[in-house]
């Protein structure tokens, strides 16, 4: 029988149990739409009125609501069986992503809490089951207009406009329970950067016990790679181990070796994770970032994780791989995910094919400048960081992009950026961190990077020309200033628009950066002219072109937004070998 439950794969592929439940698939929900949910005891309601498919949100066409006018308040609920052996474990609750501000509730009982709508929380509900039916309420309140609410690419507008897009409310990534023993695993940490093969591990249990030990097997290829137990000495642990033989994961060429951790507590397994990791090293050498100890010019794709059907989450995992895929083909090897914290398992693939990423916060709704900004970027911005370190495809992190505030917010804004730079680097120092992409660096920052969207290319290849020089181009110099040593990357450029058949004069359906061309020819002249100008320019060691996919209205993408292509097989792979072309830098 055809599995029903959309989405229905693991959603942690690093970190997964046999003994798990999904919880996609029908839910009953009201939107409440006077925000007076809480006052008449919904959480206690014993029936909503209408029907939604988790995990897409009611904005979306997959969800069967497809409402997109503001939702500050909306409540989900499900009957949960349990049985008496379930029960004898702990139950764990895991919600991918809710947005924005979300309270569980089971039996009419509040069970806890999260703040944030674009990382993945856990509460253990356990005290609030019984064996049989329960109900399980979920609310969630959002609102992006306040301003001390990150919303990324999510419009503050009642309509999309320009590139902001559909907004997303509540419930957006799969929801699961797991059912662990009283002592179990909280988190294996893998620190995999030592090129000799020595992986060291953060080991964290839920809770201390006497007597625990940890077996660690890794595998190669399905060969045994290193097979070890070491004591664990209390709710958080640091070993290491070595594996033979050694292969390091690098762009293109993704070697991964699986590994399972196995809770001993007196001698017998208890708790058992599935998970992998791969060995790779990011080095900053002058202007060259080095993966791996080579120098890697990483031709970056600007990916925002929209969805036509679905808003922020993928039709299937299919489509998630897909995404990856259609941008390796033109040539990139990464992406930088765009002001959307993306769901592990793109993270997942990305590990598997290669594919380098740039982690970012969807900072843009905040006023940056304001103190109370800084709550709601920093716990749920390190709780991402928290959650992907394992990730080999992440080469690094970006918490804020283009902080427009005003001239009189600039000291403000320098503490706060600084402020989450420094507690970046101190949540992972394996990786560079941009303290705040395109127009206001701090002095804290390992990558400068500019946006830049000119769209002459003879103008844009003079400029870069310049580099030898010492002449380094800066967008907005009264803000910033480049320091002429650190890696120097175009974080942005292109965003080319070409829309096919619709006219270029509705706005609303169509919009890009500058002049669209008139002709696929002009196109192809213009996209390969502005790659080759950053690739043969000295001290770049990275570009990210705007953008994979077109999104509503914006049509800039190399892809339409249903990922059909937009051009003819040979333009594509023209345009394929323009940005795959070998970069100055690359050049030893």
């Amino acid at each position: 029988m055809k599995n029903t439950i959309p989405r229905p794969e693991h959603p942690r592929p690093g970190f997964y149990r046999e003994n798990w439940v999904n919880l996609n698939g029908p839910w009953e929900f009201y939107n409440d739409l006077s925000a007076s949910g809480y006052d008449r005891a919904l959480y206690k309601a014993e029936k909503f009125s209408d029907t939604i498919v988790v995990p897409f949100c009611p904005e979306s066409k997959l969800s069967g609501i497809g409402y997109v006018d503001f939702m500050t308040s909306v409540w989900y609920a499900r009957t949960i069986r349990m049985t008496r052996e379930q029960l004898h474990q702990r139950v764990l609750l895991h919600f991918g992503a809710c947005d924005y501000r979300t309270e569980v509730y089971v039996n009419g009982e509040k069970a806890g809490e999260h703040v944030g709508g674009f990382v993945s929380f856990t509460i253990d509900i356990t005290a609030r089951l019984h064996e049989g039916d329960n109900r399980l309420t979920v609310h969630a309140a959002d609102d992006v207009r306040t301003g001390l609410q990150p919303g990324g690419k999510q419009s503050r507008e009642y309509y999309s406009h320009h590139c902001d897009y559909t907004r997303t409310t509540g419930i957006w990534q799969t929801v699961w329970l797991e059912f662990v023993p009283q002592t179990y695993l909280k988190e294996v940490r893998v620190n995999a950067t030592d090129l000799s093969g020595t992986v060291r591990l953060q080991i964290r249990l839920n809770r201390y016990t006497p007597n625990a030990r940890l077996r660690i097997q890794a595998k190669y290829n399905g060969a045994v790679a290193a097979d070890v137990t070491y004591p664990l000495d209390g709710t958080l642990t640091q070993r290491e181990f070595a594996v033979t033989p050694v292969k390091l994961w690098n762009p293109g060429d993704a070697h991964l070796y699986d590994a399972t951790y196995t809770l001993l507590i007196d001698g017998k397994p208890v708790d058992t994770v599935q998970s992998y990791f791969g060995i790779r090293r990011i080095d900053i050498d002058g202007y060259k970032v080095r993966i791996n100890g080579k120098s890697v010019f990483q031709r970056l794709i600007l990916d925002q994780g929209f969805y036509p059907d679905g808003i922020y989450t993928a039709p299937s995992d299919e489509a998630l791989q897909q995404d990856i895929r259609l941008s390796m083909a033109l040539g990139f090897n990464g992406a930088r995910l765009h002001q959307k914290v993306f769901e592990e398992r793109f993270l997942y693939h990305a590990d598997r094919l290669g594919y380098l990423v740039w982690g970012e916060f969807p900072s843009f709704g905040l006023r940056t400048s304001l103190p109370e900004a800084l709550h709601a970027v920093l716990p749920e911005w390190l709780e991402s960081v928290d959650r992907d370190y394992n990730h080999p495809c992440i080469i690094g992190w970006c918490p804020y992009n283009e902080t427009w505030d005003d001239v009189n917010g600039k000291r403000q804004i320098d503490t706060v950026i600084s402020a989450v730079y420094q507690a970046t680097k101190a949540a992972d120092s394996t990786r560079p961190v941009i303290d705040t992409s395109g127009n206001y660096h701090t002095k804290a920052t390992d990558i400068y990077d500019v946006h830049d969207y000119e769209q002459d290319t003879a103008i844009f290849s003079e400029r870069y020309k310049k580099h030898a020089q010492g002449e380094f181009f800066n967008t907005f110099p009264t803000r910033q200033k480049y320091d002429g040593v650190s890696p120097y990357m175009v974080s942005e450029y292109g965003g080319i628009k070409w829309n096919g058949e619709i006219a270029d004069d509705d706005v609303r359906k169509a919009w890009g950066y500058g002049n669209a061309p008139k002709t696929q020819k002009e196109f192809e002249e213009r996209f390969c002219g502005l790659a080759a100008a950053l690739l043969q320019a000295p001290n770049i060691m990275g570009f990210c072109y705007t953008q994979l996919t077109d999104v509503e209205q914006e049509q800039n993408g190399l892809y339409f937004y249903d990922r059909s292509p937009k051009f003819p097989a040979e333009m594509s792979e023209k345009m394929r070998a323009a940005v795959a072309a070998e970069a100055a830098i690359e050049k030893e």
